[in-house]
């Protein structure tokens, strides 16, 4: 079972590697990217704090897959100083600037750092885009001896708390209208981290809701990378995608300004061996 399981995340990972693009470079995309998605990372951050029992603020942190640096300004909370680096330079662009954060355009894969440089590194979102390998031995690079790895994400659970027909709409006509494209879903075994040459430390849930006005609900669907993929390839204008999504779901708000949306994700723990 588990040796079939790691060859569909190796043909998961073919795929990936073969897609012409990434969703995310085109400054289209970057700029729903900045305004639509929420900031959860602080509180992934604090987990972080209290797992690691982290009681002073690291000297550097690396935040691979930065995007607009919502991810990338939160390591502020344990880390003195803070880069940032990211594939899409438009991404990069749009990331504010913060005192003790700097901001690199490089991709994950190929870290232009020197050996042993940061503490800790975090991947917010961005694992399942990446060359899994190329990565994991360029993160062992750049870490100092038994320096942290940690590979988080967060997902829209598809849920309305105060009206169970959003769940039926997201499933049946959402997802079949906008499916997700291939991706490399990540996954950490002791055994995985081993031959990669980081220690396994152990993995987390944490979950948050939001509340989301119809307006900035359909801000965060145009920022999901199913609709990225239509509207950057062409497929549908951003203007059709954003109607039909305000269409489809203002009468699921019925008479409420604001609904709560559930968000989940998982959180890995890893250490450099050595």
């Amino acid at each position: 079972m588990q040796a079939s399981a790691r060859r569909q995340e190796k043909e998961k990972a073919r795929l990936l590697r073969e897609m012409p693009t990434n969703f995310f470079s085109p400054k289209s995309a970057a700029s729903r990217y900045t305004k639509g998605r929420p900031y959860f990372h602080p509180l992934v951050i604090e987990r972080i704090r209290s797992f690691l029992s982290i009681k002073e603020a690291l000297s550097l942190a690396l935040d691979a897959g930065c995007g607009t640096g919502l991810s990338t300004s939160a390591l502020k909370a344990i880390a003195l100083r803070v880069v940032g680096v990211d594939a899409s330079i438009e991404m990069i662009a749009l990331a504010a600037h913060k005192e003790r954060v700097e901001y690199c355009v490089a991709r994950a894969e190929e870290l232009p750092f020197r050996e042993g440089e940061f503490d800790l590194i975090t991947l917010s979102s961005a694992f399942h885009w990446l060359d899994r390998d190329k990565f994991l031995k360029e993160a062992l690079k750049v870490l100092r001896s038994a320096g942290w790895l940690i590979v988080y994400d967060n997902f829209f659970q598809g849920r309305m708390a105060e009206n169970e027909e959003f769940n039926e709409w997201y499933r049946d006509s959402y997802l079949r209208k906008y499916p997700p494209p291939v991706r490399a879903w990540p996954a950490f075994t002791e055994e995985d981290c081993e031959r990669k040459g980081f220690r396994f430390l152990g993995k987390e849930q944490f979950q948050s809701s939001r509340s989301f006005s119809v307006e900035k609900l359909v801000d965060y669907l145009v920022t999901q990378s199913n609709v990225i993929a239509k509207v950057e390839y062409g497929e549908e204008a951003i203007e059709d995608v954003r109607s039909w999504l305000a269409e489809s779901v203002n009468p699921l708000f019925g008479e409420m300004k604001l609904a709560s949306f559930l968000f989940q994700g998982p959180i890995w723990y890893m250490e450099k061996q050595g």
